[in-house]
């Protein structure tokens, strides 16, 4: 089912779990407690996408199509890329909002 309060299935790529992974190991120096509380509410904020993921606004960038990406933003800071086609939900990235925008992967 697609749009119209049916599911989607999300799939978190294999970038976008890589940077997760990424800031959760560096909160962790710091706060293992934090980082467990960072990969939850995550988690709880992409796991959303399955119920309406057309309610985010488009994410626009120089060089990438216009209308192509969604984001999310996510545990306060974190900026969710992804795109919706069909009935799925590609995570395609997931970016620390803090940082340097050369540095999305999308």
């Amino acid at each position: 089912m697609s749009g119209q309060g049916g599911t989607f299935t999300v799939k978190v790529g294999h970038a976008a779990n890589d940077r997760m992974c990424e800031h959760f190991e560096f909160l962790a120096r710091v706060s293992e407690t934090a980082a467990i509380k960072l990969i939850e509410e995550l988690v709880c904020d992409i796991r959303s996408l399955e119920r309406t993921p057309l309610r985010c606004p488009m994410f626009e960038r120089a060089g990438i199509k216009k209308g192509k990406y969604r984001f999310l933003i996510a545990a306060k800071r974190y900026r969710v890329v992804y795109q919706v086609i069909g009935d799925t939900v590609f995570v395609d990235d997931i970016q620390d909002c803090r940082q340097d925008a050369d540095k999305d992967k999308v």
